[in-house]
């Protein structure tokens, strides 16, 4: 039950990050993968949300380099951008 909550919290924080851009990659990003995620990765993604979207959309597309604490699996994977839906 508490892993359900911490997801939900996690999409809800993922889809209002305050721009429509930074919502599709983010909030596009948790809906691909999170709910595979181990408590590890929540918590990366977690960590990951507490930085400013102008930095995090940096690093997914490369305009800056990435801190090694979000050096990764998951990163190489928000940097795929593969998971943007902007028809929603």
């Amino acid at each position: 039950m508490e892993r359900d909550i911490k997801l939900k919290r996690l999409q809800f924080r993922a889809w209002h990050r305050g721009t429509r851009e930074a919502d599709f990659m983010i909030g596009g990003f948790f809906d691909r993968y999170g709910q595979t995620w181990t408590e590890e990765e929540m918590e990366w993604f977690e960590a990951l949300l507490s930085h400013d979207d102008v930095d995090v959309m940096a690093w997914a597309i490369g305009t800056l380099p990435v801190p090694e604490q979000f050096k990764g699996k998951q990163m190489d994977a928000m940097q795929q951008l593969d998971f943007i839906d902007a028809t929603k």
